[in-house]
């Protein structure tokens, strides 16, 4: 699995044709392909290239985010 520093992760946004990746407890999961992260952006309420480990407590769903590709690990 390739490791991913926070920076890393930043850089995968879901904008100009970038992949949305996101963070979540320490696994990174590729979320482009979601009609829910659009351009990178979920709800107006998260942006890809983050970790959301701490803002899922929040969320009015489950933890479905682990449905997503893994495609690596946060460092």
């Amino acid at each position: 699995m390739k490791e991913f520093t926070l920076d890393d992760l930043k850089q995968f946004d879901g904008q100009e044709g970038r992949a949305a990746y996101v963070a979540y407890e320490g696994a990174v999961y590729d979320v482009s392909g979601s009609d829910m992260w659009s351009d990178g952006d979920h709800e107006g309420m998260h942006q890809a290239g983050a970790d959301l480990t701490a803002a899922h407590d929040d969320a009015p769903h489950d933890v479905h985010i682990v449905d997503f590709p893994k495609v690596g690990v946060l460092v």
